[in-house]
């Protein structure tokens, strides 16, 4: 797979790997064995940009914890200098609402706790889960400089971030990239691409299909197991298949035109917006992970994204899952 440059020099592969679903959100935990052999799969297919999160755990079918980061550092332990591993940290989970806590000591306490599961000493790429409005900028920057002076910590990046915030950590530590949601659902994000550009700073797609609608794998009669969260998000609803049928058919006619899969089209157009762009679709099945990969082959030129843009301002769309519930640690 060709590879992309996001900022202060971190290499990864054009399309990266979303572990989320493996462990968390997605219903019960897929088993640690099949986990680790489809994420390895994906190392074996080019992919060397591996995404997870402190927060990401769920339950196997035996009851016991899933931790992601566990099956990360198994899957990618004999292969560790080939492979950029992203985590983050200051966030935890209250049923579905997400706790931030960024302070100084958190942040020392998680970076201790992902790199036991990882089983490696350090990480390629740090992001701050989500903005704490309880600790400025400036000392989340300062705690993450000193793990990167102690050598735990390579790059660092923040996730769901503001232009304003960005600034403020970038003038203490420089930020390799930020890490929002982006698709052809929802890219109010764009606006913040002069900003990264000034700044020298990649741009990493999380929800680059719209949590999988985006695939063409669902229809109006798709139904969810207990615990995915996919059945409470708004894409998904009764009506919303309906109200995005043009933009499905618009899709696979732009498939037909490419030789090319709903999902590879939908990767192609943001991978042909700016060379900086590095989108991260999760998935369980390794013919899945192979689909996205072969996204980086299907090339189209800046005519035919501006094109794209333009049609998908005018199509009818239902809304999208824009984020659990964020409050603040007490």
């Amino acid at each position: 797979m060709e590879k992309r440059l996001l900022g202060d020099g971190l290499e990864v592969s054009a399309i990266g790997l979303g572990c989320m679903g493996f462990s968390h959100a997605y219903g019960v935990a897929t088993e640690r064995a099949e986990a680790v052999r489809t994420m390895r799969e994906a190392f074996d297919m080019g992919y060397t940009m591996f995404d997870t999160a402190e927060c990401y755990t769920g339950v196997f079918t035996d009851g016991s914890v899933s931790y992601n980061e566990e099956l990360v550092g198994e899957a990618l332990h004999d292969v560790r200098d080939k492979v950029q591993i992203a985590t983050k940290f200051g966030v935890h989970h209250e049923g579905r609402t997400v706790v931030t806590d960024s302070r100084p000591a958190e942040i020392r306490r998680a970076v201790e706790g992902s790199l036991m599961r990882l089983g490696t000493d350090y990480i390629d790429l740090y992001y701050q889960h989500r903005i704490d409005p309880a600790v400025p900028a400036e000392a989340v920057a300062e705690t993450v400089a000193e793990l990167i002076a102690e050598g735990k910590v390579l790059h660092w990046g923040i996730s769901e971030v503001t232009e304003d915030y960005l600034r403020r950590a970038n003038s203490v530590c420089p930020i390799a990239c930020v890490q929002n949601r982006f698709s052809m659902m929802i890219h109010e994000h764009e606006a913040l691409f002069p900003v990264l550009e000034e700044l020298g700073v990649g741009f990493v797609a999380f929800s680059p299909l719209a949590n999988g609608i985006l695939t063409g794998a669902y229809d109006a009669n798709s139904t969810f197991a207990a615990g995915d969260y996919r059945g409470a998000m708004p894409q998904y609803a009764a009506g919303a298949y309906e109200r995005n049928a043009e933009l499905f058919a618009y899709l696979g006619q732009l498939g037909k035109e490419k030789d090319a899969t709903p999902a590879q089209i939908s990767l192609a157009w943001m991978l042909a917006k700016k060379p900086y762009i590095v989108p991260i679709p999760g998935s369980r099945k390794a013919i899945r992970l192979r689909e996205n990969a072969a996204a980086a082959q299907a090339k189209l030129t800046g005519e035919e994204v501006a094109r794209i843009d333009a049609a998908l301002a005018a199509l009818p769309m239902s809304d999208v899952f824009g984020g659990s519930p964020v409050k603040r640690a007490e």
